[in-house]
């Protein structure tokens, strides 16, 4: 057998779903496309993983002669009714990103250490486009939802790769979209029109993005706020958004499999409540937050907020306890949101709260967001 064969077997028997080669060479297509979306994406182009430079693999590996895709499908278990809605399934399957300690990151670093063992050099923090490297090696095809796409999975994939300073055998690529012709539904489905065109994203509408990139100190001049009107349209979302996935065709098989439980999720959904997020122990956090959801937040004050934001819209008035224990939060931005939150579910109580806090409250912050509540507040 090949080095390529071995390779392949190697990744199948570890279970990733799919595994295809390309070359090293510069993904154009892709820079030109990122650099066409002007201050939409300068957050992106600034973060400081360099993913326009990732884009150019021999450049910052001027041995790199191939791109080692993987897909690894994460819906092959089911995910709980009661975390749906909340927590994005990528998210449930705790597999984006995964360290080393735990399963999902295991499996890339035994993928790596078989590479090393055949004698392959491989690029280090490299950050390698990967929706365009998997479809340029043949795994995956594009959704017009900006999605990759896995041949018998769809969607629910997460992709990987490893540059080595090997030739192997390339693949054909798959660079096409393969969604219906004149399907658009995906496009319909997104509340905050984030999805302006097929396979155009503006993600600062996106609710995903506000849940977990709207953070202080990241590029471009983000911060901590979350516009209203995108607060609104969130729903009970604390950590990603699978609206435009639920709704795609090419989903539907995949969707409506019967699949065995995940009995870890299970354990996780029967703790979770938003009202614990928002006002959570060092136990709730190391036990049900960080397994899950260890990708892009690492200060908790963001899930509070967003937990803040599913209570306001969830719009139930049993909440209103919790929210007003938030409005002592040590954390100005909690307490900022927690007044958003008693502004939107409304009622005399809420009000109250809201008049009490305003008097005691040093942050002009937080009194901006009691002011705003209380002028739109509706009181029964």
């Amino acid at each position: 057998m090949t080095l390529t064969n071995d390779i392949k077997e190697f990744a199948l028997d570890l279970g990733y779903t799919k595994v295809g080669i390309t070359t090293a060479e510069s993904f154009s297509d892709y820079i030109h496309e990122l650099k066409s979306r002007g201050s939409k994406y300068d957050f992106y182009v600034q973060d400081p993983r360099q993913p326009l430079q990732g884009a150019e693999p021999q450049k910052l590996m001027p041995s790199a002669k191939s791109v080692i895709c993987f897909a690894w499908d994460y819906a092959q278990k089911s995910f709980p009714e009661s975390l749906i809605g909340k927590i994005g399934r990528i998210y449930q399957a705790r597999c984006y990103n995964a360290p080393s300690h735990r399963i999902n990151g295991a499996r890339y670093q035994l993928m790596k250490d078989f590479l090393v063992k055949n004698g392959c050099q491989i690029g280090q923090g490299i950050f390698i486009p990967e929706r365009w490297a998997a479809a340029r090696a043949g795994i995956t095809t594009f959704g017009k939802n900006n999605f990759a796409y896995a041949e018998g999975v769809g969607s629910f994939v997460v992709l990987s790769s490893i540059v080595v300073d090997v030739e192997l055998e390339y693949d054909e690529p798959t660079l096409e979209i393969k969604c219906p012709e004149g399907c658009t539904a995906c496009i319909k489905a997104c509340p905050t029109q984030a999805i302006y065109e097929p396979n155009k994203l503006n993600p600062r509408r996106c609710i995903a993005f506000n849940a977990w990139f709207t953070q202080d100190g990241k590029p471009a001049g983000l911060t901590s706020h979350i516009p209203p009107e995108i607060r609104e349209k969130m729903g009970t979302r604390v950590h990603g958004c699978d609206i435009c996935q639920e709704v795609c065709p090419r989903n539907q098989a995949k969707l409506k499999s019967k699949l065995p439980d995940d009995e870890f999720l299970i354990k996780v959904a029967q703790d979770f409540s938003l009202s614990k997020m928002l006002n959570m122990t060092d136990e709730f956090y190391s036990t049900r937050i960080q397994p899950l959801m260890y990708n892009y937040i690492k200060d908790r004050k963001y899930f509070q907020r967003n937990a803040a934001i599913a209570l306001g819209n969830l719009g139930e008035p049993s909440a209103i306890p919790d929210l007003e224990i938030a409005l002592d939060d040590p954390e100005e931005l909690v307490r900022s949101y927690a007044a958003w939150a008693l502004g939107k579910i409304g009622g005399s109580t809420a009000k109250q709260i809201l008049e009490k806090n305003h008097q005691k409250q040093t942050s002009e912050a937080v009194q901006k967001e009691i002011d705003a509540a209380l002028e739109k507040i509706m009181v029964w």
